[in-house]
């Protein structure tokens, strides 16, 4: 392998090392789960696929092999993560709100798990159960 190989590998592995570092200190360290959820879903993200380019450029400058395997996870991995990250804010955006303190909606508009029909679904009512006893 040639030195420059072996130096874009470094730099690649030094970087995705960086921002998993990084990634999981913001898991720990960020008080609230909505800023704790950047973490992971940016930081970390962005280091696994530095380490799996990294990997990738292994293969070509090793073998001279052009490894797809590490490019569909890295595509697939940046392709979920921001969607997790949105279903996971969703979530506690769901579960931390009280329906009385949410805005009115806009004449003939309804919120789109907030209106009649979910406040008479049967999962809304046993969510917001604990609520009612506190």
């Amino acid at each position: 392998m040639s030195a420059l190989g072996e130096i874009v590998i470094a730099v690649l592995l030094v970087i995705g090392g960086g921002f998993g570092l990084v990634g999981g200190w913001g898991l720990v360290r960020l008080p609230d789960p909505m800023t704790r959820l950047h973490a992971p879903t940016k930081a970390a993200t962005l280091g696994v696929g530095a380490v799996l380019v990294a990997s990738m450029a292994t293969m070509w400058f090793r073998f001279g092999i052009l490894s797809w395997h590490e490019f569909l996870i890295a595509l697939f991995l940046f392709l979920t993560a921001p969607v997790t990250g949105l279903f996971i804010a969703k979530a506690h955006m769901h579960l931390s709100w009280k329906r009385e303190e949410l805005p009115p909606p806009a004449p003939g508009a309804d919120w789109a798990t907030y209106g009649d029909s979910a406040a008479e679904s049967p999962m809304v009512a046993a969510l917001e159960e604990p609520r009612r006893s506190e």
